[in-house]
């Protein structure tokens, strides 16, 4: 029952600091990418800022990528952004493989408690015979109570593993979503500003 227990109280503990660090709005902020836009657009996207969006969220870290290397071609930028979305990634994915391992592990740590159980139920019959029903009781009540705790444990880290790995899916194509409209709108800029580049180059030869 130790283990159980123990892995009971881990897996608990990684439910609530996953439903608190995959909250929507603490890894996609809303209006990120509109501020970014009008940051542009004004020429006040400076490195501080940028710096400021990573440490915000998550996809604040993906965009400042992109913005790092706004300057490159459109293929780099989405590049920059994909390498630095493969290690968001793995931090949200971060104790899902442990929350796994509980679930699968619990059904075997109640299955051993369950031979344990019988074990101690034979041990029993054999040096007091069948008469005496209280060593009898003992071992089939271990034997019982394990395997109901550690099923209990398996099913509930189970369906939390999951809906956290389905959150983080959802989560990641929200952010892919964001990053291209964010790339849009870098190149949308460039090509506005390339244009009003070659409009003034024009009027000077005029």
């Amino acid at each position: 029952m130790f283990p159980i227990i123990a892995g009971s109280i881990i897996a608990f503990a990684i439910i609530l600091e996953r439903f608190w660090t995959l909250q929507k709005k603490k890894v996609i902020p809303d209006h990120l990418v509109a501020s970014i836009w009008h940051w542009v657009k004004e020429g006040q996207l400076e490195r501080s800022k940028i710096e400021e969006i990573s440490k915000q969220s998550a996809l604040g870290k993906v965009l400042a990528a992109g913005l790092n290397n706004r300057h490159l071609e459109r293929e780099r930028i989405k590049e920059s952004i994909e390498e630095v979305g493969r290690q968001v990634v793995h931090e949200m994915e971060r104790f899902l493989n442990t929350l796994g391992t509980i679930a699968s592990i619990s059904p075997l740590l109640g299955l051993l408690g369950t031979v344990i159980g019988m074990i101690k139920v034979f041990n029993a019959i054999t040096s007091s015979g069948v008469g005496n029903a209280a060593p009898l009781a003992g071992g089939i009540s271990q034997a019982l109570i394990t395997t109901a705790a550690g099923l209990s444990v398996a099913i509930v880290a189970l369906i939390f593993h999951r809906y956290f790995r389905g959150r983080i899916d959802e989560l990641v194509v929200k952010m892919e979503e964001e990053a291209i409209k964010m790339v849009d709108v870098l190149h949308n800029n460039r090509s506005v500003t390339s244009a009003n580049d070659e409009k003034r180059q024009a009027e000077k030869v005029a």
